[in-house]
């Protein structure tokens, strides 16, 4: 029997029933929707449409069900299409009479979208100190490595010579920048629609202030049709998810460059990479590339959502259904990737003999050239094309730059600029890779993970 048997003179289709059940998805949502429950009860104890006795026997059963869940004995009813439904008929049996009370002054509608804020402020709280974890465990590589250097590239050519620490703190910051639109959502996120009823409120006496400061919202509706159609905190749970997977994909594409044995800057843990199932040698950073490869996914996930909000008018529709699993979906595999990546960074060798010898590639050292007789008072454009005609000349003849800068006039004043390291100590701008900036650097990124770690809990 559904919730709305009495307007109706046959059961639902089977093939609507396949397409309308819910429940094999939104089982998660089991410990939200009890929460919510409770608040409600509470709330109708405050409103007396319920006695202090009706009220505590409700939540006495909501955490028999709740158990039941947890332990994996709670059985399904054929007529359970979705939890909500699920945990009020289990109540209504458990409780008698008095469990019919429980959707007192409350819809699906509101119930659902009260749920499922609740989840998502949750998996926004662990997607973030998930983030943080990460970023950690990036700077503490640079750490590991204070004075390792690597090529810093753009269109993936050497350009300038950077410190291993500036490098890996950049995606710490990225990762940082994630966190705190991560958390800007969940407080978007914090406000309850419980109260909201179907659409238009109820004529009941409720005051949905009880419930939202029982479930720990920041306050309550404004605007009932708003509250129950309401699916921003989804979008911008699932943008911030996406955004946050581009990142980790960049990172991803990093580490498998970074272990090949092109480049062979690194080397992964065993624990983090995989073999072939034909050829003995292989040692693959799987980790690396499933971490490029999900971010199609989480796209795929905002996107799917989006599009399915564009034509919707006011206030709910079935429609809405639609918002769970590709929530669900992005909130599971991000925390994945988050914690295998973690992994994977805290595993990491890096052979930063390798990788120095390819940072002082002379022919990094064009732009030093060029600051140097700008210092002298030439115009940057004219010293960047002397600069380059010596590169130039230095490879269609063969030689070195450093010997074709030598042959120029007065071009011993350039023989420091050769020195290995030159590149990194000559950075001194602020924010730069270079020796002076990058303790700053690093006191600035702990203190700005710090104040974001205050602010998850």
């Amino acid at each position: 029997m559904t919730l709305w048997s009495g307007r109706f003179s046959a059961g639902m289709d089977e093939t609507l029933w396949n397409l309308s059940e819910s429940f094999s998805f939104d089982h998660v949502l089991y410990a939200h929707d009890i929460e919510g429950s409770k608040a409600h009860v509470a709330g109708l104890v405050a409103a007396r449409l319920l006695s202090e006795d009706e009220g505590e026997t409700l939540v006495a059963t909501l955490e028999v069900v709740r158990e039941e869940f947890a332990t994996g004995s709670f059985e399904r009813a054929a007529s359970d299409e979705d939890i909500h439904m699920a945990i009020e008929r289990r109540v209504t049996a458990l409780a008698g009479p008095v469990g019919a009370k429980l959707h007192t002054a409350r819809s699906r509608n509101d119930q659902v979208a009260t749920t499922l804020r609740l989840f998502t402020r949750d998996a926004l709280s662990d997607i973030a100190r998930a983030t943080l974890d990460l970023a950690e465990a990036l700077m503490a590589v640079g750490e590991r490595y204070p004075d390792a250097t690597l090529p810093g590239y753009t269109h993936l050519q050497r350009a300038q010579a950077v410190l291993l620490s500036h490098h890996v703190n950049a995606h710490a910051l990225a990762l940082s920048r994630d966190t705190a639109r991560l958390l800007d959502a969940r407080g978007r996120t914090n406000i309850s629609p419980l109260g909201a009823g179907a659409l238009a409120g109820t004529s009941l006496p409720i005051v949905p202030s009880v419930a939202a400061a029982a479930l720990g919202f920041d306050g309550t509706f404004l605007n009932s049709m708003d509250a129950v159609s309401d699916r921003d905190f989804v979008a911008e749970a699932l943008f911030a998810i996406a955004l946050l997977g581009v990142h980790l994909s960049r990172m991803g594409e990093e580490l498998v460059l970074w272990t090949t044995a092109e480049f062979n800057f690194a080397v992964l843990g065993d624990a983090f990479t995989t073999g072939s199932s034909m050829l003995p040698q292989k040692k693959n950073a799987d980790v690396a590339e499933l971490a490029r490869g999900k971010a199609g996914r989480f796209i795929g996930n905002l996107t799917g959502l989006l599009t399915m909000l564009k034509g919707l008018p006011l206030s709910y529709n079935r429609d809405l259904q639609e918002d769970k699993e590709p929530l669900f979906d992005s909130v599971r595999h991000v925390l994945f990737v988050l914690a295998a990546l973690r992994g994977a960074y805290d595993s990491l060798t890096f052979k930063h003999e390798v990788a120095a010898a390819a940072s002082n590639d002379e022919l990094l050292m064009a732009i030093d050239i060029a600051e140097v007789l700008v210092g002298e008072g030439m115009p940057f454009r004219q010293a960047h094309e002397f600069a380059g005609r010596l590169v130039g000349q230095a490879v269609r003849e063969g030689r070195t730059l450093r010997d074709v800068v030598a042959a120029t006039p007065d071009g011993e004043r350039f023989t420091a600029l050769f020195l290995d390291g030159s590149g990194i100590e000559r950075r001194t701008s602020p924010g730069s890779s270079g020796p002076v900036a990058a303790p700053k650097q690093a006191d600035e990124l702990h203190l700005i993970l710090r104040e974001l770690r205050v602010r998850v809990k």
